[in-house]
């Protein structure tokens, strides 16, 4: 054991892989319930007008994470090249099939007559209902965030490493930024289509672009407000590694673009 926690590369892939999968799970998960953003804050109402739809910002859970797994793709990038990026996205994504396969088959377990109604005092009335209402999430869902996640995955790959082929190590927010702006759009939209436009819900054209754009001018913002996150975990990985174990690191993964 002492000799693997002396491998420095193996050592910070973990940690960030382990936080990237953690990260993307918690965001399966509480991506079902949906916020209001000016309730949450206390605001008044914007009243917002998009594609002939009104009302409040309303924002999936899930939001609160993406951009944050977003800037962990981009230092795994840095470091670990497309190949690392690669593996940990299919990672999580078969560790998220297999978490909702668990979910599906513990909500079909026959529950314990008392531990049906043990919340009804904090309102919860039916607790096997309440625990498949929240976990058991439609499978367009589940296949739409899936797909989206790679899809985005993939595009924050490829514009990450053809930006820094541009402007060599220069630059660091406009590869992570810029990669993430562009797949953070492609996720919003992707995720909404399969999940609510082609799944049963079947929303109009108008409202699934009112609620496309809503959802991504939230992560635009966060993704930028987020770039002084991305210098200071930069600076804590070269901090950890050493520039000369950083800097051959660098450019092993920009060999793989």
């Amino acid at each position: 054991m002492q000799k693997l926690l002396s491998d420095k590369r193996l050592v910070l892939f973990s940690l960030l892989g382990g936080f990237f999968i953690a990260n993307a799970l918690i965001a399966e998960f509480i991506g079902v319930k949906i916020f209001a953003l000016e309730d949450t804050f206390g605001w008044e109402s914007f009243n917002w007008n998009l594609f002939g739809n009104k009302g409040s910002l309303n924002f999936t859970a899930g939001v609160l994470l993406w951009p944050l797994i977003f800037v962990l793709t981009d230092i795994i990038n840095e470091y670990f090249g497309k190949k690392g990026v690669q593996f940990l996205s299919f990672l999580g994504v078969g560790l998220i099939i297999y978490a909702f396969l668990m979910i599906n088959i513990a909500i079909g377990l026959a529950p314990a007559d008392w531990w049906v109604h043990i919340a009804e005092k904090q309102g919860v009335p039916n607790m096997q209902a309440a625990f498949g209402s929240i976990f058991g999430q439609s499978s367009w869902i589940i296949v739409g965030s899936l797909v989206a996640f790679m899809v985005g995955q993939i595009v924050d790959v490829f514009i990450f490493h053809r930006i820094k082929k541009i402007t060599g190590e220069k630059s660091i927010w406009l590869r992570a930024t810029g990669s993430t702006l562009v797949s953070q759009f492609i996720d919003s939209f992707v995720v909404l289509y399969i999940a609510f436009v082609l799944g049963p819900q079947h929303w109009n054209i108008s409202l699934f672009l009112a609620i496309g754009t809503v959802n991504y001018v939230y992560k635009f913002v966060m993704a930028i407000l987020l770039t002084p996150l991305i210098y200071l975990v930069h600076y804590g990985v070269e901090k950890y590694l050493g520039n000369d174990l950083a800097t051959q690191m660098r450019n092993e993964a920009l060999a793989q673009g």
